[in-house]
Parts: C-alpha cells; sequence; structure tokens
C-alpha cells in the first residue's frame, strides 16, 4: 500500500487515534499515539520522539529519536470502542542524523535478515507457540493468582467460558492480519496456547507483540488478568513459547529438506541444528530473559534443560518435527527452550546467529538423543554422553552471554550494554529481596 491507499483505508475503517508502536530492549511495547489527522504527516515525515526514558535507548543529552512508520503492519485494535477507535502502526527507529538507531530491537532483527538475504538469498521462517495463563480478578490481588479454568490440555467444553473467551481471542488476532491456525487448552489449569502462521522472522516478531498485547485487552474486557509470564504458579507447568524454524531459499524452497537423508535434513539443517546447541547456554539469557524464567527451565515439567536434539524426543532442546510425505517446506527446527517473556525480535536476532554460526563454520551436529528419557539418565550418563544444562538461573545466563562473542555481536555493542545493565539491575533487585520461602525455612530455625 502507498500513503493514499492507507489513508483511504483508515478513513473506510473510522479511526479516530493512531499510535504508534515499538518495543524497548527488554520487549515491552511504547506507544507516541495522535489523533487520526496527524497520521498523514507521520506517515510523510516520521514522529519524533524523547527516547531518553526507554529502556535500552538514548542517554539524556542525545535523546531526540525518530519513528519511520512500517505502512505494511497498519491494523485496528478490535477492542477499542467506536468512538475511540484505534489504529496501530509499528516503526522503525533512527537517530538525529538519521542513521538507524543500533539500540532498536525490532532494527536489529531488519538489519540481520537483510543481510541474510544479501549474502546467502536466504529468508529465515519462524513459527512460534506462545503460551498464557488467564487468571481470575482477585479484587486487585495478583499476588497469589487464580486460574479461570479447571481445564486440561485439548480439553473441551461447548459451554466453557475459557473457550468463549479463547475464540473471542482468535476472532480479534484474525481482524489485525494473524493467520491463526489453532488454539487450545494447555496442560495447566488456565492455560492457553494460540498458535498463528510462520512468516518472515521480522513480521512473525510483530506477530507475538500483537498477540500479546491483544491478548491481555480482551482478557481484561472479561474481567481477567492475561499472563505470559514464565512460571507463575509453583507445581505446575509454565509458559513457553517453542520457536518453528526453517529457511527458504530465492526460488522458495525450504532448503531444510533433503529427501535421501534418514531424516529428511539436509546438510544445512544439520549445521543449523550444531549452532543452535553450541550457542544455547549464552542464546539462553536472551530467550528466557527473567529470573523468573528459570523457574520453569527445570526437569519435569516439559521444559528442556538439557542441551541435545532429537526427532521425536520433546526432554531435548531442540526437536526435529516428523516428516510428512508431500510437505517438504513444513520440514523445520523447533527450538523449545524460549520463553514468552522474552522480547521477539532479540530473541529470533539470536537464534538465527546461533544457528548460522554453525552453517558457517562447516559444523556437524552431533548425534541425536532419540529414545532416551534425558530426564532419567543419571548426572554420570549425562556427562558421558556429553550432554551439558542450560544455566540455572538468570545470572549464570547472562555470564554464559558475556563470554559468547558470536551472540554479542550479534546484538551489538549498544544492544548487548543496553541488555546488560536492564538485567543486571533486575538480578539486583531479586536477590536483595526477601521472599517467602525464606522465612518459612529460617525465620525460626536460623
Amino acid at each position: 500500500m502507498d500513503i493514499k491507499e492507507i489513508l483511504e483505508r483508515v478513513k473506510e475503517d473510522q479511526v479516530k487515534f493512531v499510535s504508534f508502536q515499538f518495543s524497548d530492549v527488554t520487549g515491552s511495547v511504547k506507544s507516541v499515539d495522535a489523533p487520526v489527522n496527524q497520521l498523514e504527516n507521520a506517515l510523510r515525515n516520521g514522529v519524533w520522539f524523547d527516547g531518553s526514558s526507554v529502556e535500552g535507548f538514548s542517554r539524556i543529552q542525545e535523546s531526540d529519536m525518530h519513528l519511520k512508520l512500517d505502512i505494511d503492519t497498519y491494523a485496528v485494535l478490535p477492542w477499542s470502542p467506536p468512538d475511540m477507535r484505534r489504529a496501530r502502526f509499528f516503526c522503525d527507529i533512527y537517530q538525529e542524523d538519521q542513521q538507524p538507531f543500533p539500540g532498536d530491537p525490532r532494527g536489529c532483527l531488519k538489519r540481520a535478515l537483510k543481510d541474510l538475504k544479501e549474502k546467502r538469498g536466504w529468508t529465515l521462517n519462524v513459527g512460534p507457540e506462545p503460551e498464557f495463563f488467564l487468571f481470575k480478578q482477585q479484587n486487585g490481588d495478583s499476588i497469589h493468582p487464580v486460574p479461570f479454568d479447571v481445564g486440561g490440555y485439548f480439553d473441551f467444553s461447548a459451554n466453557d467460558d475459557a473457550v468463549r473467551v479463547r475464540t473471542e481471542l482468535m476472532l480479534a488476532l484474525r481482524s489485525m492480519g494473524l493467520e491463526v491456525e489453532f488454539g487450545h487448552h494447555e496442560v495447566a489449569l488456565g492455560q492457553h496456547e494460540i498458535d498463528f502462521r510462520f512468516a518472515d522472522a521480522l513480521r512473525t516478531a510483530d506477530n507475538v507483540l500483537t498477540m500479546k498485547y491483544t491478548v491481555k485487552a480482551i482478557a481484561a474486557q472479561h474481567g481477567l488478568i492475561a499472563s505470559f509470564m514464565p512460571k507463575p504458579i509453583f507445581g505446575i507447568n509454565g509458559s513457553g513459547m517453542h520457536c518453528h524454524l526453517s529457511i527458504q531459499d530465492e526460488a522458495g524452497r525450504n532448503i531444510f529438506f533433503d529427501a535421501a537423508d534418514r531424516y529428511h535434513l539436509s546438510k544445512v539443517a544439520y549445521q543449523f541444528i550444531e549452532g543452535s546447541l553450541s550457542h544455547a547456554r549464552a542464546v539462553t539469557a536472551i530467550a528466557a530473559p527473567s529470573v523468573n524464567s528459570y523457574k520453569r527451565l527445570v526437569p519435569g515439567y516439559e521444559a528442556p534443560v538439557y542441551v541435545g536434539w532429537a526427532q521425536i524426543n520433546r526432554s531435548a532442546l531442540v526437536r526435529i518435527p516428523r516428516y510428512t510425505p508431500g510437505m517438504e517446506k513444513a520440514t523445520r527446527i523447533e527450538v523449545r527452550f524460549p520463553d514468552p517473556s522474552s522480547n521477539p525480535y532479540l530473541t529470533f536476532l539470536v537464534l538465527l546467529a546461533a544457528a548460522m554460526d554453525g552453517v558457517d563454520s562447516n559444523r556437524p551436529a552431533p548425534e541425536p538423543l532419540n529414545h532416551v528419557n534425558i530426564y532419567e539418565l543419571t548426572p554420570e550418563e549425562r556427562h558421558e554422553k556429553g550432554i551439558i544444562e542450560l544455566p540455572g538461573s538468570l545470572i549464570d545466563a547472562l555470564q554464559e552471554l558475556e563470554k559468547d562473542k558470536v551472540i554479542k555481536d550479534a546484538l551489538g555493542p549498544s544492544m548487548y550494554e543496553a541488555f546488560m545493565r536492564a538485567k543486571m539491575a533486575e538480578w539486583d533487585d531479586y536477590r536483595i529481596k526477601v521472599m517467602d520461602w525464606e522465612v518459612a525455612r529460617y525465620l525460626e530455625t536460623a
């Protein structure tokens, strides 16, 4: 669409306000809002804003930032009332000298994908599976969340309130341009998943952010709290965001497929797996970026913690979905450790960087861990097989990131420093807090 076409569409949609959106380094959506009569100027000239107070953005002495709208990301926010109908555009961020801002997560991913296209003619496709919880409002008490429903994995009830809310969510996401494929109840009480069709990595990252704030907004209209927190309740499964990755060439062929291979994987696919595993401990800092993420990444709750790959073994970090004859384009690699609290732009960026290091270095993948339940192996058996673990805490993951030049280079100095600054502040805030568990355990025994 050009500017004239988008303005005509905005008029037809009876939009009253427009949100110019971007994300900070942690993945929180930020927005500059304007009446619709300001849209044409914004489309032609961009929008200036003060970035000095945004996490990971400019220092106060160089705070002016410039938003340039991505016209293809136009969507009406379906929960906004008719008299205040609101639309959104995702934006790229530039500095005063009109150079791309190196601390813009969307811009960093966009540049990496452009480089992949120019150097190799390849396009990275991603199909994510973000899970989330629906909780009841507890008179403002969100410290002890209560699941909205009592369903289990794939449970169905025609009159279940959760089914109706999930259906409304899927309709809203479709209206915003997401090609929803499935929605279902997940394993834990109150836990759900909505999957949308894979797309190029940039559009998919936009879609993840769109899904997260749409789910939260519509849940709130039903008096519910929607949470993408990785582990909101002790003792039940947490929420992950498995990412299905594939690469196509300029002719549209899936370069991961090889009919002659026993797993129907190409040499590039095996190299991609190797890179994914070699850098997994550092990538975890980005893909599982909160203190709470490491309450999910523990054995026994379907979350992978051991670094290895397999075709049918869901305890492995990287899984290869089973091949269906005639579905060569569906050949893909499923990376299972990211969670939905992560910034999708940065997560897809580092997943690509890790995997491409395996490709560029021409390293073969290790043997798969098929038919082995890694959780049942003893530490000695895992050591014998060369199976290592993911970091056990945020600080461990950050230390792994600090040591990994490939992932640091992919982020760039500005983004890396901003991310580390934000996450070290989170860790320091966490480590000095006194938790209920500590009081219960030590108050009378110490």
